[in-house]
């Protein structure tokens, strides 16, 4: 795989240009074609799994809106260097809530 210094001024680029996505995976800065989605035909368990997962990130942003809660993620968050938004997501899935611990 090619690898690339960017400059200083350009120590972050994310998103899509002209069929490429820019992003940071793993703690380094990624450059890939952008893929086509438009002939994919979702299985059942994939339906259900998206279906989940939109469930996920509703638990996620319901979860930082509360101050009190938003903290113990960040903390919790900055101890695994992830984003709080990424722990919490994942709490849905082991099936935490912290919610209603606030």
């Amino acid at each position: 795989m090619p690898k690339a210094k960017l400059h200083p001024i350009l120590q972050e680029v994310h998103g899509t240009m002209t069929g490429i996505t820019f992003r940071r995976m793993y703690g380094k800065q990624v450059i890939m074609k952008k893929p086509d989605m438009s002939d994919v035909t979702w299985s059942g368990a994939q339906s259900e799994h998206r279906q989940r997962f939109k469930q996920a990130v509703a638990y996620a942003r319901a979860v930082l809106a509360d101050p009190k809660v938003r903290a113990k993620y960040a903390r919790a968050a900055a101890k695994k260097n992830k984003r709080p938004f990424d722990l919490a997501v994942s709490d849905f899935f082991q099936g935490k809530n912290l919610l209603g611990k606030a």
